[in-house]
């Protein structure tokens, strides 16, 4: 729902997809292959063969806990993370490092913050003693509410990297 409510802000941008695991969507009579992580030359070799010559801009989407994704260099110039409101404020104590590597924290799924224990300036509070330059944008995939935030600073990303 994330990527679908930013791919209409910034369709223009977007031409191809890869993905890193597809585990969920593999057939039955598929054999099972667990990929441990995802790596930079992982990621040369899929933009390589999507040929990209005239692309500036893709998203790496790298699944995974909050710990291994943030130990291995993907070969990302920018990195973002999703903390939904259901996994708790807390996670940056939890998890320093992943909090400590990331650009922009998009805390998802705000439109449910009465329901739960999660306290979103406890939260910001966490994550700026971690990474005091971190962009942090709560936003509701499913209201849309901060999609505009979350799509501006990607447009600024692009024109800030092509501009170098």
């Amino acid at each position: 729902p994330l990527c679908r409510a930013a791919d209409r802000r910034i369709a223009r941008h977007i031409r191809d997809l890869i993905e890193g695991d597809r585990q969920q969507q593999r057939p039955a009579a598929e054999p099972r292959r667990r990929k441990s992580r995802l790596d930079a030359g992982m990621t040369r070799q899929g933009l390589e063969g999507l040929g990209v010559d005239d692309v500036d801009f893709a998203i790496l989407e790298n699944i995974g806990n909050l710990v291994c994704p943030a130990e291995f260099d993907t070969g990302s110039s920018k990195n973002a993370m999703i903390l939904s409101v259901p996994e708790g404020d807390d996670k940056p104590l939890k998890y320093p490092l992943m909090f400590s590597i990331c650009d922009v924290l998009l805390i998802n799924k705000i439109d449910v913050l009465p329901y739960f224990d999660f306290d979103l300036e406890a939260c910001k509070k966490y994550v700026r003693r971690l990474n005091p330059n971190m962009k942090i944008i709560p936003i509701s995939a499913r209201t849309g509410e901060g999609i505009d935030e979350w799509a501006d600073w990607l447009r600024t990303q692009i024109r800030e990297w092509n501009e170098q």
